[in-house]
């Protein structure tokens, strides 16, 4: 019997072998009792009904017309060490407040977010910085949260409070930035309410549908493999998840491996309520690893792609990369009150490798028995192996903008080489990345200083207002490219080099922050220049990012030290980093970020 075969034979009761707390501590992710999220937050003031007022999804530029609320949302975390089995393995993960994933950050449209990190973590200590995946940070580009870019690491022991407009809505998710320290656990999900797309109508948010794959070595154990002289520049997953859960064969441990491990560990359950639409938010929030979603028998209307509501459309498959989102809409209509569903995200093997790629989740209906597996049978829909997002041509959004003629446009090539002692690492525009913990891009450029080692690899795009990039892939790999203070138009993507012509619906072109590039493909993106400061381009697999895939894009350096107004707790960033790293040695084997 196959190894999904034997997973499958485990489940035939889904309760699982252990409890929700050693799973997944203090979360209630993937359980009956994970909560419903309202429409919108009503402890607020609410103009014309709604806490954005009169502005729309179809009518409001997202961009320019941010509403602003004087809200402000509190939010306390603190970063442990803890062990947990989220598929029955046993082992060190990194946690928000007891629990991985890690708890909701809600607000509305136009709010102010506030979030006090406490970096507890022990045995042994960590730096740690949280990024806000998506978050423009236009009045605060000081707070993306990535060290080496906008502030030094949070030491040890240490605490600090971000704080940044929520000026886009929908789905998203917040983690670490610190090497690739949230594929050891330290994420969780944002979930921003504003206006929606003319037509979308639901009746129940579900909130948060993480899928990641899961590893069960420590993560700076992988990226220490996938560096050193000879090392594996492609490891696999070790199993696939859904809101942090999936069981897992014990059987097939590695010989020697004596690490705890308890079969029929648990999924995640759903609750449908019959006859109802409900809002999957489906988040990728894996290290590596390419994911197709589907729920059997339902076919899903997508209706937001990252924090971009798009125009609906039906599918019965969801693509996803690194970093992606995208919000559908699932009617509970193909079966009886008494109806269950397999909720599915396979790894596509055929973009990256996992050990057991295809993780389950039980969807039940409101009177079937929570108990009993589901016995439905998967959309047959065979895998592209594109490694590719929907159709450019698919994906319009609900606000239209229009691709402006770019003031410039630079074209930048993905590779990777072997260098002289024998670690493979990757490139952009013919650089590989290194960070420098104690030494900001950002904070430098505030201080008037533009000259940056070539390791930094600093794209300074000066006073150009308009933006145009052409990535070409010129390795054998796909890669979830980021962007991060902005969502970039997708012009053009497909197979080989661009053509220097293509744009997909230059009237209104598909906007995101995270866009795959196929292997041996391109893409094309471009973006406005309103929002000065330092932000990260860069592959969102966690071993690719970490072996140098990375850019600095500089955006208007002129206004940077001219209106920035940096806040000096970012300069105390550096100042406790550095007292903590002449005290105990940091070993950055990485890039960093």
């Amino acid at each position: 019997m196959s190894l999904i075969g034997n997973i499958i034979k485990g489940v035939l009761g889904v309760i699982g072998a252990l409890t929700q707390q050693q799973t997944n501590g203090l979360s209630k992710w993937g359980t009956l009792e994970a909560p419903i999220f309202p429409q919108f937050l009503t402890n607020n003031p609410l103009p014309a009904g709604f806490p954005w007022g009169f502005l729309t999804a179809a009518g409001s530029n997202p961009y320019t017309e941010a509403p602003n609320t004087g809200v402000i949302r509190n939010y306390d975390f603190t970063v442990t060490r803890g062990q947990i089995a989220p598929d029955g393995y046993q082992q060190s993960v990194i946690l928000v407040n007891g629990q991985y994933p890690g708890p909701q950050i809600e607000a509305n449209w136009g709010d102010v977010i506030q979030v006090t990190i406490h970096n507890k973590i022990t045995g042994p200590e960590e730096g740690t910085a949280f990024h806000w995946h998506g978050m423009l940070q236009k009045e605060t580009p000081w707070y993306d949260g990535v060290p080496g870019v906008q502030q030094c690491p949070i030491a040890p022991g240490d605490s600090f409070t971000y704080q940044f407009r929520a000026s886009l809505y929908g789905t998203s998710w917040y983690h670490s930035h610190y090497s690739a320290q949230y594929a050891g656990g330290l994420l969780g999900p944002m979930i921003i309410y504003g206006p929606k797309s003319p037509g979308v109508k639901y009746d129940i948010d579900l909130g948060p549908v993480f899928i990641s794959d899961w590893f069960h070595r420590e993560y700076d154990d992988i990226v220490a493999d996938t560096l050193r002289p000879g090392g594996n520049p492609r490891p696999a997953a070790d199993n696939n998840l859904i809101n942090g859960k999936m069981n897992f064969d014990c059987s097939t441990k590695a010989p020697g491996d004596n690490t705890k491990c308890t079969n029929d560990a648990g999924l995640s359950r759903f609750k449908f309520t019959t006859g109802k639409t409900h809002r999957l938010r489906l988040i990728n929030a894996g290290a590596d690893a390419l994911q197709r979603f589907s729920i059997d028998g339902h076919t899903m209307t997508v209706i937001e792609n990252d924090y971009v509501s798009i125009k609906p459309y039906t599918t019965n498959v969801v693509t996803l990369g690194i970093g992606q989102r995208t919000d559908v809409l699932v009617t509970a209509n193909v079966g009886k009150s008494n109806s269950a569903f397999w909720m599915r995200s396979n790894i596509s093997t055929l973009c990256s490798a996992a050990k057991q790629p295809n993780a389950l989740a039980a969807i039940y209906y409101d009177q079937a028995d929570t108990s009993k597996a589901p016995t439905s049978t998967a959309w047959n829909v065979p895998d592209p192996g594109t490694c590719a997002n929907d159709d450019l041509a698919t994906t319009v959004p609900t606000y239209p903008i229009a691709v402006k003629t770019p003031s410039t446009t630079q074209t930048y090539n993905i590779g990777f080489f072997v260098n002289s002692t024998g670690s493979f690492l990757w490139t952009l525009d013919g650089t590989s990345f290194r960070a420098n913990y104690n030494q900001p891009v950002l904070l430098q450029a505030d201080k008037g200083n533009f000259t940056f080692p070539a390791e930094w690899n600093v794209k300074n795009f000066g006073s150009n207002s308009t933006i145009r990039v052409v990535i070409n892939n010129h390795s054998p790999a796909s890669h979830p490219m980021h962007l991060h203070g902005h969502n970039m138009q997708i012009l053009s993507e497909g197979p080989g080099d661009y053509d220097g012509t293509t744009i997909i619906n230059p009237s209104n072109p598909q906007r995101r922050d995270v866009q795959m590039v196929r292997a041996n493909g391109h893409f094309v993106f471009q973006y406005d220049a309103d929002n000065p400061g330092v932000w990260p381009f860069h592959c969102h697999i966690a071993w690719h990012v970490s072996g140098g895939l990375y850019a600095h894009f500089m955006e208007r350096p002129d206004d940077i030290s001219k209106k920035s107004q940096i806040p000096y707790i970012m300069q105390q960033t550096c100042v406790d980093w550095e007292a903590y790293s002449n005290r105990d040695v940091v070993d950055q084997i990485d890039s960093g970020v």
